[in-house]
Order: C-alpha cells, then structure tokens, then sequence
C-alpha cells in the first residue's frame, strides 16, 4: 500500500520520517541515518525537512590575497580539489600572492513588458520617469539606504518581438540580495504598471550578475613552475596553450572552467552562499561574446606566466540562511572575511588557484596521476579499510589489475587474514 502524503508538510518531522520510511521500506537501521543528522533548526530552512546530508569540510592553505593571508574552508566531496587549491596557492605565494579588484557590486533584476506595440515609445516614457521610479525602489526597502545601499540606476532594454526588460541595479550592501531585490522590482513594477497601462510579464532578479564583477590575477616566474623533468619555462607555454584552446574550443572551456568552479562552489557552499546562483551567472558570462570560453586567461613572455580570472560573484555575508547556519558563520571567522566584497575576491583568488593546479598537472604528468590517488583512498574507505590499513591496502590496489569495490574488499580480506596468521 502506498503512503499517505496529503498534508506532508504539515506533519511533525517524526510522522514526515515514519511516513517515507514505510513508503520506502527502509531498514530500521537505514531509517535511523534521519535522526543521526537532524538538526531542529533546519526545519525553518526548507520543506519537507527529513534530516541533513552532511559533506566534507576541510581548508585550503597557503592563500596570500592582496597581502593578506587566508585560511579558506571549503566543503566538497571531490577528492583532490582541496588539495589542487592549496598546491595552486602555494606557487603563487612564492611569487607574491594574488592581487585582487572588486569592479562592482550590485545587483541586477528584471521587470519584463510583453506584447508591447510601440517598445521605443515605452521605453522612452520609462526613461524619463526613471528618477521617480529610482526612488518607489528606495522606498520598498527603506532600511537598505539607510545602510549606504540602494537603488542606483534604470537600464531599459528592447528584447524584440515585443518584449521589454526595465533593468533595476541595486546596491545590495553585505546580502546576496535576491530577496530584497525582488520586493524592490515589485514595487516599481506596479509603477511601472499604471505609467504604462500594462501589467508586467514578470519580476524578477538575474543572476547574471555583470555588475558584481571581480578580477584576481598573479604574475610567477617560470621557474616556479618546474615540475619533474619539465622545465618552468616549458611548463608556462604549455599552461598560455591550454589557455588559448579553452578560448576557442567549448569543449574544452566547459572542463576548464568546472574546474575553477570546484574552488568556487566549495568556498560558497562553505559560507552559505548560492552556489547555484554563482554558477549560472559564471557560465553565463562565459558565453557573453556569443561563444562559451574559458573565464580564465593564462599568457608567458618567456619568463614570467601571468594569470587573470574575472567573473560575476555575487555573494554575501548576511541574510537567507547564513545566520541560521552556524558553521557559515564559523566559516567566515576562518576566512577572516567581514565584507561581501572580500568574501568575493577571496572566492575568485581560489578559483585561480584550482585553475593554475589543474592546468599545471594536465599539461605535466597528467591529471589523473594524484587524483586518483585520492579516488582510491576514498575506494578503500568504501570497502572498509581502517586508518591504519590504508598505506599497504593502497600499495596492492594500485597494482592490482582491476581497482573496483569486489578487489578492494578482496585484498583488505587477505591483508587481514596474512596478519592474523602471523
């Protein structure tokens, strides 16, 4: 018999689990992981709460951004990536660090016009009420000027085919701002509704956020960039080449830039952040020419390589779950971040990191050699190896002709069995 989910949210968690357990035939013990990581708390943070599902923490080191040091968590379940991050910094800490530039920081949202038989005569009528609306926008959040933040300027855009964009920049102050930004856009929207005698398709916020931009960049000399048998300055031509392929070829881009978004994603996750919203923008922006490139450029004059990132990051400090989420705020301490400015550059300086660490390795010995180092490790911990076994089990998987959970299991078995014997 099915279960029954009328009302489901509005039962107390302990009917909501009991209800998906039985619908599920869960085990006693698999029923039991909800409670291991409730937190009452979280009930307040989405629906249908049943428990958390908890990733790995861990911090990057070895950060220097605009002189100052940092220690950065990052929450990710991929093996390497933490590593890749620290690995990136420490050779561009030998040089320097990263600079960083804060371009802008404000926010964008739409109210869209459709069907419109005169888009021009439209915008015009808009653009010349654009100060009165500037402030209806002010008045909606009255408590975000008071803070130094508020409405800064009306973009009108002609979509085509009828269509209207009345663009809304919005300084946002230490918040993300897409809840404050949408109640905002509301405001004008009505405005707009009874200047125009037309009621809005929608309002809404975008998350391609082309005026929250932030560049990091960094200079190293060659010879920082030695790696085995290839020499630095070898290894910096072949970084600029991997660049320029990422710049005209989208297949390779899209790989490019997952990987400065392992970085990104794992310091937003960390600190609370929309890490969905950073990624859709970032990608976005990738593509703003008309083709998807690489966010990241790499050049070399023979000596020195020099590395630049610049991209969308709209992030905050304050506001939706972060204040809820204690270790976002922990997280914030770690990072000695007080801005959302910094928090910012701090996040594009990693993105940096990861991307020099991954391009250095593919162009080198190739990149699987230490990630699946990590892949195993995280194979054996699957197949029940202890702490302790780890070393030899290691050793005889990676000579082991297949390197799967059965084979794993296998030879943690012998192992056992060889010292018991002894």
């Amino acid at each position: 018999m099915t279960a029954d989910f009328r009302h489901f949210y509005q039962k107390s968690w302990a009917e909501r689990t009991a209800i998906v357990a039985e619908n599920a035939h869960l085990s006693s013990t698999e029923a039991a992981l909800f409670k291991k990581y409730y937190l009452p708390q979280h009930h307040e943070i989405i629906e249908n709460y049943l428990t958390d599902y908890p990733l790995p923490m861990g911090v990057a080191v070895n950060f220097v951004i605009d002189e100052q040091p940092r220690i950065v968590p990052m929450v990710t379940e991929e093996p390497s990536v933490i590593a890749a991050a620290s690995n990136g910094a420490k050779i561009i800490k030998r040089a320097g660090g990263f600079k960083t530039a804060l371009n802008q920081r404000e926010m964008i949202g739409q109210i869209v016009l459709e069907h419109l038989q005169d888009p021009e005569q439209t915008a015009d009528l808009i653009k010349a009420h654009a100060p009165g609306l500037l402030k209806v926008a002010d008045e909606a959040h009255p408590s975000l000027k008071k803070r130094g933040g508020g409405a800064r300027q009306l973009r009108v855009r002609q979509l085509g085919q009828g269509y209207l964009s009345i663009d809304l920049f919005v300084d946002v102050q230490a918040a993300m701002g897409a809840n404050m930004l949408n109640t905002m856009l509301e405001a004008v929207a009505k405005s707009i509704g009874v200047l125009t005698k037309t009621n809005a398709l929608m309002s809404i916020l975008s998350n391609f956020a082309t005026a929250s931009l932030v560049t990091a960049t960094c200079e190293l000399p060659v010879s920082l960039l030695q790696a085995g048998r290839y020499a630095g300055d070898l290894v910096a031509q072949k970084i600029a080449s991997a660049s320029t392929v990422a710049q005209i070829d989208p297949y390779r881009a899209a790989t490019h830039n997952k990987g400065i978004m392992n970085g990104i994603d794992a310091v937003a996750i960390a600190t609370g952040n929309d890490w969905r919203a950073i990624e859709s923008g970032a990608h976005a922006y990738a593509a703003k020419d008309g083709q998807y490139r690489g966010m990241s450029t790499w050049t070399t004059d023979g000596r020195i390589l020099s590395g630049t990132l610049t991209m969308p990051l709209p992030v905050g400090v304050v506001g939706g779950s972060i204040k809820i989420n204690e270790l976002a705020q922990l997280n914030q301490r770690l990072l000695g971040v007080t801005t959302a400015g910094d928090l910012a550059k701090t996040m594009a300086a990693v993105g940096l990191a990861q991307n020099l660490a991954a391009l250095r390795a593919l162009v080198t010995t190739g990149i699987q050699q230490g990630h699946m180092h990590l892949q195993l490790k995280s194979l054996a911990l699957a197949a029940g190896a202890t702490p302790s076994e780890l070393p030899i089990i290691l050793q005889r998987l990676e000579q082991a002709p297949q390197q799967d959970l059965a084979t794993t299991q296998q030879l943690i078995a012998a192992y056992r069995q060889t010292k018991d014997e002894n």
